[in-house]
């Protein structure tokens, strides 16, 4: 079997306590998921050509031609959950941690995603506060120029599981409102 490999810009994002959330009050978790995705985050990705290479219970995987597309979806969809959290108490604000790596990745003939690319955008997302978006250096160079961001400088980091460590990049935009 051949590999199919190319250079992708990949989204991981995770739900911030969702075991709590759900622990809580499962069905009313959820139904907010749901809705998220129907009227959020689905549409936010097909706008900025994203593709989903798989769902988790509580969040995703998503490839992208372009950084800067995987950047700016990013940023929408924590906005967005800003404006839908307005008023919803803090133990049960729905918050996104978003991780962002281009790299390598093989393709495999289902279409899933897999190598250091995927793992990379997966580690970057658990380091991710809630509301912010991390990427790595490779992603913040595609981006720095094109995009006006404002970013803290987290300094090269050991993620778990891979070899080296990564530069990373910390782009606050959805904070959680008080």
């Amino acid at each position: 079997m051949s590999e199919n490999r190319k250079l992708a810009a990949i989204l991981a994002a995770d739900v911030v306590g969702y075991s709590r959330l759900a622990s809580a009050d499962e069905d009313l978790t959820l139904a907010r998921l749901r809705t998220l995705r129907s009227d959020l985050i689905d549409p936010t990705i097909a706008v900025h050509n994203g593709r989903v290479i798989k769902r988790t219970g509580d969040g995703a995987l998503v490839e992208f031609r372009s950084v800067v597309d995987a950047v700016r979806c990013a940023v929408e969809v924590q906005n967005g959950m800003v404006e839908r959290n307005a008023g919803v108490p803090q133990d049960r604000r729905i918050e996104f941690r978003i991780g962002i790596h281009l790299g390598d990745v093989v393709e495999e003939s289902d279409g899933d995603l897999m190598g250091d690319g995927v793992n990379i955008a997966s580690r970057l997302e658990g380091v991710a506060s809630p509301g912010a978006i991390c990427l790595s250096e490779d992603a913040y160079r595609q981006v720095k120029a094109r995009l006006d961001l404002s970013v803290s400088d987290l300094g090269s980091t050991q993620l778990k599981n891979i070899a080296e460590p990564i530069r990373v990049y910390s782009l606050q935009v959805g904070s959680a409102a008080t």
